[in-house]
């Protein structure tokens, strides 16, 4: 039995980093990984029009009360990503006590920079009216991402024009968890960056850090210290600015983790890795008591 679990678990750990690598779904990760315990409650409920307005529901086991809300962005460099490959990171959060959500949202090449972000405050917009109704609190909601999800719940979380927009208070949104975001990086370089922000007319107005401020809502911003995808200088900078605000901050750096063991770490197979699920759920309960 024992060499048994070492070959599941030695061929989840090649398996995750074939697919991460290739920049290919995580689609076989989601089927074979072990599940934790949380009721869906919805499958591809509809937040807007389009093949991409769809969302998932996940509950904690045991209800004890109206739960906090939370809704996760995946990442994919904005040109890739669907909500059914991250059931498991959705199903992690929920079982600790969150009623969680799971969108999708529109991607490049059909928008660009700020259309995906309108797509996610419409997701926060489905919350806020429908949180009652699934057993959560519709005020005490948390924002939390992975990579270009963590840079979408940030710009959510610190520019409340995109929540002003769809008629969301943004004092809803209490918290807000970012794992291996990109929240700093001007001048743009690269593909993904340029095609994605290059003809946004103010590009400082495209950078979560130019809007760090003493009332942003709590911050958790974790990293490993592996990630030569989106680089720790990136949650060390938006850390260091909302600490300069006064704004409240947990900063987390995890010793050999790398861009993808960031969002693995909230997977059953993978946790022994990092404490990054309990560390960040722990802030997020804090805050949202």
């Amino acid at each position: 039995m024992v060499e048994l679990k070492v070959s599941r678990r030695a061929g989840l750990a090649a398996l995750a980093a074939t697919v991460t690598a290739a920049c290919s779904p995580l689609s076989i990760f989601a089927t074979v990984t072990p599940k934790d315990a949380a009721r869906r409650e919805a499958k591809g409920a509809r937040y807007t029009d389009g093949p991409r307005g769809g969302v998932d529901i996940y509950a904690p086991p045991i209800a004890h009360g109206p739960a906090p809300v939370a809704v996760f962005f995946y990442g994919g460099s904005w040109d890739s990503g669907r909500r059914g490959d991250y059931g498991w990171a959705a199903r992690a959060i929920a079982a600790q006590g969150f009623l969680t959500l799971a969108p999708d949202y529109r991607l490049y090449p059909e928008v660009r920079f700020p259309d995906f972000l309108d797509d996610c405050a419409k997701a926060v917009r489905w919350a806020v009216d429908n949180a009652a109704a699934l057993g959560g609190d519709p005020e005490r909601i948390v924002l939390i991402g992975h990579s270009a999800g963590a840079y979408n719940a940030a710009m959510l979380a610190l520019d409340p024009r995109y929540l002003h927009g769809v008629g969301v208070d943004p004092g809803a949104v209490r918290a807000f968890a970012g794992l291996s975001g990109p929240y700093d990086f001007l001048p743009l370089k690269g593909a993904i960056t340029e095609r994605t922000f290059g003809r946004a007319a103010d590009l400082a107005a495209t950078q979560p850090v130019s809007f760090a401020r003493a009332d942003a809502p709590a911050a958790f911003l974790a990293t490993g210290d592996k990630d030569t995808t989106v680089y720790p200088r990136n949650t060390r900078k938006l850390a260091a600015a909302l600490r300069d605000k006064g704004a409240r901050v947990e900063e987390r750096h995890y010793p050999g983790v790398d861009h993808a063991g960031a969002v693995l770490a909230l997977s059953r197979p993978f946790r022994r890795k990092a404490t990054l699920l309990t560390d960040m759920t722990a802030f997020l309960k804090d805050v949202t008591a």
